[in-house]
């Protein structure tokens, strides 16, 4: 059953920095996370700009060359108005993973990542390895809004029984 699944990304939505305004002075954001037919939300956070949704959302991966995609709505009684979007790219979390590095101290970084215009970042980013574990610290600048990042932490799940990167 798991022999097409490649591991997991476990996708820390930890907050929202200076979202757009959809309502009268505010906005009641949530988050969507996606990759192929997989998606999950956080839950709304009400008149509030800069959420603290602090929600971690696991994706199952087949295939990392897929970007994972970001969307921030504004909830509303009848269509939810969009508040921006993004797009990550999780084949520099996968490199590392495959390094397979072992007896690496705590929070060594193992790769760095700059903005540029092929990606969403906001910030320089670092994957680094936390208690045995390959994770990535981003801060995402949506794009189709006028202003809005949202703060994640990505981190790799191995499966027992997957093909494995």
């Amino acid at each position: 059953m798991l022999d097409h699944l490649v591991g997991l990304v476990k996708v820390r939505v930890v907050r929202g920095v200076n979202l757009a305004i959809r309502d009268l002075r505010s906005s009641d954001p949530y988050a969507v996370v996606r990759i192929g037919k997989q998606k999950l939300r956080t839950k709304v956070i009400k008149n509030n700009t800069n959420p603290e949704w602090n929600e971690e959302l696991t994706l199952s991966i087949e295939d990392p060359a897929h970007p994972v995609r970001l969307e921030v709505f504004d909830k509303d009684t009848f269509i939810d108005d969009s508040m921006g979007n993004a797009e990550l790219d999780i084949r520099p979390l996968v490199e590392v993973v495959k390094m397979k590095l072992q007896d690496v101290a705590d929070g060594t970084v193992v790769k760095k990542l700059v903005p540029n215009r092929q990606n969403c970042l906001a910030e320089e980013s670092s994957i680094y390895i936390s208690e045995g574990k390959v994770k990535q610290d981003l801060v995402i600048r949506l794009k189709n809004v006028e202003c809005g990042e949202i703060e994640l932490q990505l981190q790799w799940v191995d499966l027992p029984g997957s093909k494995g990167v």
